[in-house]
């Protein structure tokens, strides 16, 4: 789709702390949005941080051109990077100089977004935010006792209803994500968006066939992180019944591989767990057309958009009755929610369909793929560029 004749296109510039080559929802939402509006034949400009030493500079992708931040890692995460405010701030108003941006779409409070919707406030350019994130998603990197962690946290909504606050529109994954945006950063008026999918992409195509796996296979895919709670997966697919001989594909990367591993071999399941690490688009997409079941246990998740391209492939689920997974489980229908943290309840949940006759099982699958119809990419990116060109929604919001 391109832009209407009647609508000039848009300079857009997005805010991203977390971008390709990152490996996680927001790096991987902003990417599809930049992609998105520059094949609807707008001038887009991505701002990220530098992925190692070095200055400022900027690169040319096909989705956008990406401008790339002085960084500075961070002892805690093994690819995060952070940029100070006294070094980029200087180069953010050049930026805007430079570029003469139409809208602004900040998709965090931190760091670049806080400081690129400062300066769209100082210059009177249109901002939309949209935030990806839970205080529950630093824990893992703060080495901190869990009172100080709470206390950061509430420091954080703070920041973000501060930052975001702003913005002449402000969005989120979900009406549950949204809520917590309510109640904690005391933002009143917040759209709930989903992050968009083209689902078509992950079907079967015509004439394709897919080998299926041997033995009934549990998939997981996405950031090996604590908040995933992979490791009560893996217990779990110890505890299912031997007969059945469960095995678990596990694809992605992550500060907690190498204690996954560990787990794995001291449960005895070396043969059965298989780690794919990061795997290209297409790997991924056959990834999830062979397996019998995906189950995603994180309890941090806004939208999780690995659940949603699983879904896509005709997947039956098993989620985390966690945040926003709820959203995603008609239970009994396309899958089953467990308890979280909760290894029996989530072995239970597994046998549960993978007991079922084939017939039964298929059946849950187009019931996850019919589900995500109202994900389209194509209208997210519609709404977004309705939303940049100053389109009200009051109605719409939670």
């Amino acid at each position: 789709m391109t832009t209407p004749a009647d609508q000039r296109p848009l300079t857009i510039l997005i805010a991203a702390d977390t971008y390709p080559p990152h490996v996680n929802g927001a790096a991987q939402f902003g990417y599809r949005l930049a992609k998105g509006m520059t094949g609807r034949g707008h001038n887009v400009h991505v701002l990220a941080c530098n992925t190692g030493k070095g200055k400022s500079f900027t690169e040319f992708h096909d989705e956008a051109t990406v401008h790339r931040l002085r960084s500075h890692s961070v002892p805690t995460h093994e690819y995060f990077r952070i940029c100070f405010p006294w070094e980029i701030k200087k180069e953010i108003s050049l930026l805007f100089d430079r570029v003469q941006p139409d809208v602004v779409h900040i998709q965090s409070h931190y760091m670049i977004g806080e400081h690129v919707l400062y300066e769209a406030v100082k210059r009177g350019v249109r901002i939309v935010a949209t935030n990806h994130f839970m205080p529950e998603n630093l824990n893992p990197f703060l080495p901190f006792p869990q009172w100080f962690k709470n206390i950061i946290g509430r420091i954080s909504w703070k920041d973000m209803g501060k930052v975001m606050g702003q913005a002449d529109v402000v969005t989120t994954p979900t009406p549950l994500a949204a809520r917590a945006m309510h109640e904690h950063a005391f933002l009143r008026r917040v759209l709930p968006l989903s992050n968009g999918i083209d689902s078509a992409a992950y079907e079967l195509q015509p004439g394709e066939h897919i080998e299926p796996h041997q033995h009934p296979t549990v998939m997981f895919a996405g950031r090996l992180a604590e908040e995933k709670h992979v490791d009560v997966l893996i217990r779990a697919i110890r505890k299912t019944p031997p007969e059945l001989n469960v095995h678990l594909e596990i694809v992605g990367g992550g500060e907690v591989r190498a204690s996954l591993e560990q787990l794995v071999e001291r449960l005895g399941l070396g043969s059965r767990v298989k780690f794919l690490g990061l795997a290209s688009d297409e790997d991924l997409r056959k990834a999830y057309i062979r397996a019998d079941v995906f189950c995603m246990p994180g309890t941090a998740e806004l939208q999780s958009l690995v659940t949603l391209e699983a879904m896509s492939a005709s997947t039956p689920v098993v989620l985390a009755d966690a945040m926003a997974l709820p959203h995603l489980v008609r239970d009994g229908e396309n899958g089953y929610l467990f308890t979280p943290n909760d290894s029996d309840d989530l072995a239970k949940k597994i046998t549960q369909i993978l007991q079922l006759p084939k017939d039964q099982r298929d059946a849950m699958g187009q019931a996850s793929r019919a589900m995500v119809e109202p994900h389209s990419i194509q209208g997210t990116l519609q709404t977004f560029e309705d939303l940049y060109r100053g389109a009200g929604y009051e109605d719409k919001v939670v």
